[in-house]
């Protein structure tokens, strides 16, 4: 495994660091397989934006996050919940509508919040979480603070003029943030190319004296080692990065389905970018230098397994919000 870690610039990273980044994909990926094969029921009300296929990013990314570091997230948000902390408790309920949900069973999928975590709400608006993300940054400059905020957004939110503007606000207060563009080549059904004429969105940062840097978003020692740069970086007042993070999401734009058999992306374009997937690609490095086996493989998928069933059965059983709380925590008074 040595070898393999002075390839990445990554000598002392430890077996259990590389198990837990193991880990926090194999969770993700089983999380949202479940909901994959629980959405058919109808039971859950709210639409599910999954990330399957981009595992590595969250994982990788905030490996290198505190406890009271800041994550904003997007309508793709699962992965990065689960990522940062929350429990899967919480976060099921909130799929079921139920009042244990993270967000009051208010939310649902898109809008989640576990401010325990540092996540201090996921937007469904495109771009909307850049400018809360860089907010809270200038808030931890202001208060003295060490903390970082990662902010997670798709190629398609780069679009947004908002990117632009909060990007350079954040340069020019040299502000403790990293800008995440998980780059899965499509915004809902529209492709990159028909979108951007340069499609190379870290090159983007140059142009605010700032750093950007494009990986392999599915290889989760590359997005680990690049997080590891750039939240260092951060939390030294050199300011922010960009990190694009190439990769692609096995789901349709919203929903369990595979949308190629709607026409809306090839197949075989599907079917290359399963070959390139992050949890199998890992399993299979660790396993081959030694660093994993598959008994240590089985015993934390029937870890994971308990937790997910827990998590249904509480979400099943916890009850849904009285109607009196329709308004709780919508509007704040104002000081007296």
């Amino acid at each position: 495994m040595k070898d393999i870690l002075q390839k990445y610039g990554l000598n002392t990273l430890t077996k259990k660091i590389l198990l837990d980044l193991y880990k926090s994909m194999l969770k993700i990926r089983m999380f949202e397989e479940k909901i994959v094969e629980l959405y058919p029921e109808q039971e859950m009300k709210c639409p599910v934006h999954l990330c399957i296929g981009q595992e590595a990013i969250a994982a990788g990314v905030c490996q290198h996050l505190h406890k009271g570091d800041y994550v904003f997230s997007n309508h793709r948000g699962h992965g990065h919940c689960l990522a940062k902390g929350t429990k899967m408790r919480p976060l099921m309920a909130e799929f079921y509508g139920k009042a244990t949900g993270c967000s009051g069973g208010k939310g649902g999928s898109m809008h989640i919040i576990d401010v325990e975590n540092g996540i201090l709400g996921t937007s469904a608006i495109v771009g909307g979480g850049i400018p809360m993300g860089v907010g809270a940054a200038l808030a931890s400059s202001l208060k003295g603070e060490d903390s970082v905020t990662a902010i997670f957004f798709g190629d398609g939110a780069f679009d947004e003029g908002a990117f632009y503007e909060s990007f350079n606000f954040a340069t020019l207060k040299r502000l403790p943030v990293v800008f995440v563009c998980e780059n899965n080549f499509y915004a809902t059904n529209s492709h990159q190319s028909a979108r951007q004429s340069g499609c190379r969105i870290f090159e983007s940062a140059a142009s605010f004296d700032a750093r950007g840097h494009c990986v392999d978003g599915n290889d989760a020692l590359a997005v680990y080692k690049a997080a590891q740069d750039a939240v260092q970086l951060a939390r030294k007042g050199v300011g922010p990065s960009l990190i694009e993070a190439k990769t692609y999401r096995w789901k349709g734009h919203v929903g369990p389905d595979e949308d190629w058999t709607k026409g809306c992306r090839p197949k075989e374009e599907l079917d290359y970018w399963k070959e390139q997937c992050p949890v199998k690609r890992f399993t299979e490095l660790l396993m081959d230098k030694g660093a994993l086996t598959s008994a240590e493989v089985e015993d934390l998928k029937l870890a994971i397994t308990a937790e997910i069933i827990d998590a249904v059965e509480f979400a099943r059983k916890s009850a849904y919000p009285e109607t009196s709380a329709l308004l709780a925590d919508v509007y704040r008074e104002a000081n007296k």
